[in-house]
């Protein structure tokens, strides 16, 4: 049986410390600001500049990641004889899924005898990083890559994801909300709280008043749904917001007796659509 080397991109939200101790590469989507002609690897800014550029008032575009790019990097693996499995965030957000896919085509007739696999996670973020984290362990477990395959198409519609925002200009921006429900959710002090439906899009499930109620809903929904919840494991990530990352840990550790399995910082191929402020938790959950 032939080894195999998993891939994924940035909108893991998983650094590559992290994921070098699971055995999984990274390839990095690209973003810049706008007026600014410099563009920059999701990796390559530290995160505090970044959220405070947004704070500042500048605003930053993202790229998915292009199939040569792919190509260019599962090609040495697949010449040393390992097969591919690259597991991509949520078609439902990017087009980096689909670049994926077409290098894994295009190197299927390159490496006939060869196994290479895409994967869409329809996951986004720490639910990407979750899913990813739990194909890590399958791996150590001696699993072949039909056997991971398998998994992640089983597994993936079991990963809950659910965040909320502080400041909704970032989702007006994007076309998430309207202008007027975001004058009016602002002025009333709205927050909204969503999650990643099974198409793996962004839905608006809920608005709550003020932001200790947007996190508290957010650990509702892990005690109603979550599937061990003593046990988790659970995700956290946050834009420039660990104290209320962190808040939402401690609810359900006092709860539950969870304990967050990791703290993440969200780069920003999803901050620059959230703004500063966004919490997001991921899970297995008994429904999405």
């Amino acid at each position: 049986m032939a080894d195999f080397v998993i891939f994924t991109d940035s909108g893991c939200d998983t650094s590559a410390e992290v994921l070098k101790e699971w055995g999984i590469r990274k390839e990095d989507l690209t973003f810049r600001f706008e007026g600014v002609d410099k563009e920059y690897r999701d990796s390559e800014m530290p995160v505090k500049e970044f959220y405070q550029r947004m704070k500042d008032g500048e605003v930053a575009k993202t790229s998915a990641i292009n199939s040569e790019t792919f190509k260019e990097a599962f090609r040495p693996e697949l010449e040393k004889g390992n097969d591919v499995l690259f597991v991509a965030f949520s078609s439902g957000i990017s087009a980096t899924y689909n670049s994926g896919r077409i290098a894994v085509e295009e190197l299927k007739e390159e490496f006939p005898e060869r196994t290479i696999y895409a994967v869409d996670s329809l996951c986004a973020s720490v639910g990407s990083g979750l899913i990813l984290y739990l194909l890590s362990q399958k791996k150590k477990e001696g699993v072949s890559i039909d056997e991971a395959y398998q998994f992640l198409m089983d597994n993936r519609m079991s990963i809950a994801h659910w965040f909320t925002v502080e400041d909704l200009k970032y989702l007006k921006r994007g076309g998430r909300i309207s202008a007027a429900s975001a004058f009016v959710g602002t002025v009333l002090n709205i927050k909204p709280v969503l999650h990643v439906d099974e198409e793996g899009k962004l839905i608006n499930m809920a608005k709550v008043r003020g932001r200790k109620a947007a996190l508290k809903t957010l650990a509702d929904k892990y005690t109603e749904t979550a599937i061990n919840p003593e046990e988790g494991p659970l995700f956290i990530g946050h834009t420039d917001s660990l104290e209320d990352a962190k808040a939402v840990g401690a609810m359900l550790k006092e709860r539950h007796g969870v304990d967050v399995k990791l703290y993440s910082d969200v780069g920003p191929v999803i901050g620059a659509h959230t703004g500063p402020g966004l919490v997001v938790i991921a899970f297995p959950a008994k429904e999405r």
